[in-house]
């Protein structure tokens, strides 16, 4: 195996670990926040002016968009982000540059982190509510939504901003007096 096939599979394994690592950090916030901060009962903690941890139950995907109203809607929405992260999953493992890697582990682990949600409570848990006064920039979110949300967004960003060029193609001086 050559040097870059090596550095291509270290890559892929980085952003494997990595995905898993936001999984499981998504998992144990919320289970510190259900069960630590007893938030489902409490409802909201005062953390800092424009921070609360609120529990909020997310029926829908981004954006609270395609509400699951039943149990089928809850399970197609399921086998939809399901499918968006097998997508994000094979992409990932075909990419070669870590650059390119890491964002989609990010998206990866987020996205599941929110389908085991969706999978063992019917709803994801949101929590984390960043508000200047009644203004919201963001709707409630949780470590996942941020995951993906900052994966996205260096996504497209490398897609807008590192375009690779294409070649010059190297261009001969005619002799004098030749037509171009």
């Amino acid at each position: 195996m050559s040097i870059e096939n090596r550095h291509a599979w270290r890559n892929r394994m980085i952003g494997v670990v990595l995905a898993l690592a936001v999984f499981v950090i998504d998992q144990a916030i919320k289970i510190w926040v259900d069960k630590g901060l007893n938030l489902y009962n409490v409802r909201v903690v005062e953390v800092l002016p424009f921070f609360d941890f609120r529990w909020t139950e997310n029926y829908g995907i981004s954006l609270g968009l395609l509400t699951a109203g039943s149990v089928e809607m809850r399970f197609l929405l399921i086998a939809a982000t399901g499918a968006i992260a097998l997508f994000v999953a094979v992409w990932m493992l075909r990419e070669r540059l870590l650059a390119d890697v890491l964002p989609l582990a990010l998206v990866l682990g987020g996205a599941l982190g929110n389908i085991r949600d969706r999978w063992d409570h019917g709803f994801v848990i949101d929590y984390a509510d960043l508000h200047f006064g009644d203004f919201r920039p963001f709707l409630i979110f949780n470590f996942a939504d941020a995951a993906i949300s900052i994966g996205v967004l260096i996504i497209l960003a490398r897609s807008l901003l590192s375009r690779e060029k294409p070649e010059q193609v190297a261009q001969v001086e005619p002799a004098s007096g030749e037509l171009r």
